[in-house]
C-alpha cells in the first residue's frame, strides 16, 4: 500500500491548507497546517483518507484517530473539533475526502445481495482500518486529475467502487442506513437539519419526535445512539462553533453573539464557551485573529 500512498502524495501536492477543488465532483484535498479554529466545524457526510500526517477529530468528548492505515466515515452531520499532525519537518498533513451522496449508495445497494452488509447497528461516525482495495480504488479517483477528460465517464465508476469498499468494510451498513429513508438514522438526520438550521431557536424535543416519526423516548435513544449527544447538547455544540466564527470575523462583543446564536444568559454562554474551547470567548477570539494576521 505504500506504494499507492506515494503516488496519491504526488498527485495531491499542489493542494492547500484548506478544502481545495480537485474538478472531480465531490472530491476534496487538503495539504499543510491546518489551523485549530478551522478544524471546529459540523462536518458532513463524507469519507476522510489520510495520506500523510495524522488527524483527531473529537466528537462526544470522544477523540477519533486516524492515519493513513486507516479512514473515517461519517455519515451525519455532526458537531466536531479537530487538530491534525505532520508526518514530520518536510512531510506535510495531506488528507482527501469524497463526499457522501444517499442517492448513489441507494443506487449501488439495489445491486449488492442483502448478506453484504451487516444489520442491528447504530451510531453516526467510525474509524476503519484501510484495505488495498479501497486504497486502490482512491488511487484510480485521484489519478483522473492528470486526465480530466475522462472524469465525465470513469469518476462515478470509481466513486462506486469507493462506496462499494466502504459497504464491505466493518462500517459499510451506515451508509446503507443514510440510503433507506425509513432507518433511524435517517430519520434523525431529519431532525439534525432542523437544528443545524435552527440553532439560535428553542429544541422542543416533542417537535423533533413528531419530525422523525418517534415518540419522545425513542427519538432520544436513537438521537443519542447516532450522536452520542442529546438533542439538547449537540445544539449547544453547533451554536458554541457558530459564536467562534462570529467572534473571528465580526467585531461584535460576547455579549451580542451570545444572544445572536440563541444564548439568553451571557454568564452562561461564556462559561460553557471556556468549557469547550479552553478559553473566553473574547481571549479565545483574539488569539485567534492574532495567529492569522498576516506578517507585516
Amino acid at each position: 500500500m505504500q506504494t499507492m500512498l506515494e503516488e496519491m502524495r504526488h498527485l495531491t501536492a499542489h493542494a492547500e491548507n484548506r478544502p481545495t477543488e480537485t474538478g472531480i465532483p465531490g472530491i476534496l484535498m487538503v495539504k499543510g497546517e491546518i489551523p485549530e479554529h478551522k478544524l471546529g466545524a459540523v462536518y458532513e457526510p463524507m469519507v476522510n483518507l489520510i495520506l500523510d500526517g495524522s488527524k483527531t477529530l473529537t466528537i462526544a468528548e470522544q477523540d477519533y484517530y486516524y492515519d493513513p492505515a486507516s479512514y473515517f466515515v461519517i455519515s451525519i452531520d455532526v458537531p466536531a473539533t479537530g487538530m491534525v499532525q505532520q508526518a514530520g519537518p518536510d512531510l506535510p498533513y495531506i488528507g482527501v475526502s469524497l463526499s457522501l451522496d444517499p442517492a448513489k449508495v441507494a443506487a449501488l445497494l439495489l445491486d449488492l445481495p442483502p448478506q453484504s452488509y451487516q444489520e442491528g447497528q447504530s451510531g453516526g461516525y467510525s474509524v476503519c482500518r484501510m484495505t488495498p482495495e479501497l486504497l486502490g480504488a482512491w488511487l484510480r479517483m485521484l489519478q483522473l486529475m492528470e486526465r480530466p477528460q475522462d472524469i465525465p465517464a470513469l469518476a462515478p465508476a470509481y466513486e462506486r467502487e469507493i462506496l462499494y469498499r466502504v459497504l464491505q468494510g466493518p462500517q459499510g451498513w451506515m451508509l446503507r442506513d443514510i440510503a433507506a429513508p425509513d432507518s433511524a438514522l435517517s430519520r434523525i438526520r431529519l431532525a439534525i437539519r432542523w437544528v443545524r438550521e435552527h440553532y439560535a431557536e428553542a429544541v422542543e424535543v416533542e417537535k423533533l419526535a413528531a419530525l422523525t416519526a418517534m415518540s419522545v423516548s425513542a427519538f432520544h435513544r436513537h438521537f443519542k445512539a447516532v450522536t452520542a449527544m442529546s438533542p439538547i447538547q449537540f445544539q449547544k455544540r453547533i451554536r458554541l462553533l457558530q459564536a467562534r466564527q462570529l467572534l473571528i470575523s465580526q467585531s461584535g462583543n460576547a455579549s451580542s453573539v451570545a444572544y445572536s446564536v440563541g444564548y439568553e444568559s451571557v454568564s452562561q454562554f461564556t462559561r460553557e464557551y471556556a468549557r469547550f474551547f479552553g478559553r473566553p470567548p473574547a481571549r479565545d477570539a483574539s488569539l485567534i485573529r492574532e495567529n492569522i494576521r498576516p506578517a507585516a
